[in-house]
């Protein structure tokens, strides 16, 4: 015979924490309601400059107090349209450098008043289109590149103050400039070496052309921008012709 037992009721606390009150069930089937907050029975009158303070989301009127921005066409001060180009600011000038270049290429009429503001952007250029062609050749010659044109820099203008002495002046800016620009020929002897064998006569002839180049378009460009000069012209010449010529057999050797 089986003995019956009496399960007393299970009761869960609620939410709140009082055991007494027994969980709410819901019966099945039936969607659980939103949540909805308790509105006050006396709102009063919400402040329509402040609509977001006022708590009645459904009856808070529309702000018509902020407007889209309007942009217009005109330019605005230290604006974009109104800053210079980049080679400005970085002290590049094109067509100077390019003018420059031109009076190298004839060394019998160079125009010295372009060389008076001196500049080392041409001079980067044609140094670093030099070792470029040195590279094709397969020779890295970059930082020998470099240091033979500081170091002949400092020999021409030391060798010209010198000579001038008190009465010279031509800084070190300005003679590092004038060497750079005059490398052009140099630099031309390098894109033709390429097309031309080194174990003939033809390279020697060649450079002997371009290095007379370069020393007579760098000589001039000295003994005029210099004061004190002309009665050394000679002297002068024979200096550059000896830091060209080195350049000359790095090109051939």
């Amino acid at each position: 015979m089986a003995k019956e037992f009496s399960v007393p009721p299970v009761v869960f606390p609620s939410s709140a924490g009082n055991p007494n009150v027994p969980h709410q069930r819901r019966a099945p089937g039936t969607a659980p309601q939103p949540f909805q907050p308790p509105r006050p029975s006396n709102p009063g009158p919400a402040n329509p400059t402040l609509p977001f303070m006022s708590f009645d989301i459904g009856s808070a009127p529309a702000s018509s107090s902020f407007s889209a921005p309007v942009f217009s066409s005109a330019s605005v001060p230290g604006s974009f349209e109104d800053e210079p180009p980049l080679l400005e600011e970085l002290g590049i000038n094109t067509r100077q450098i390019w003018r420059k270049t031109v009076s190298i290429l004839n060394p019998f009429r160079v125009n010295p008043s372009l060389h008076e503001d001196a500049d080392l952007s041409g001079p980067f250029l044609f140094l670093m289109a030099f070792g470029l062609f040195q590279l094709l050749a397969g020779k890295f010659h970059f930082g020998i590149i470099l240091g033979w044109v500081t170091v002949a820099a400092l020999f021409l203008y030391v060798v010209f103050n010198m000579l001038a002495g008190r009465n010279g002046n031509l800084d070190l800016y300005l003679c590092l400039s004038l060497i750079g620009y005059c490398m052009l020929p140099m630099v031309i002897f390098s894109a033709l070496s390429l097309l031309v064998p080194h174990d003939g006569v033809v390279i020697f002839l060649m450079a002997a052309v371009f290095v007379l180049w370069s020393t007579r378009v760098c000589t001039g460009l000295l003994v005029e921008l210099a004061s004190c000069g002309d009665e050394h012209r000679g002297l002068i010449a024979y200096a550059c012709w000896l830091v060209y010529m080195l350049f000359s057999l790095l090109i051939i050797f």
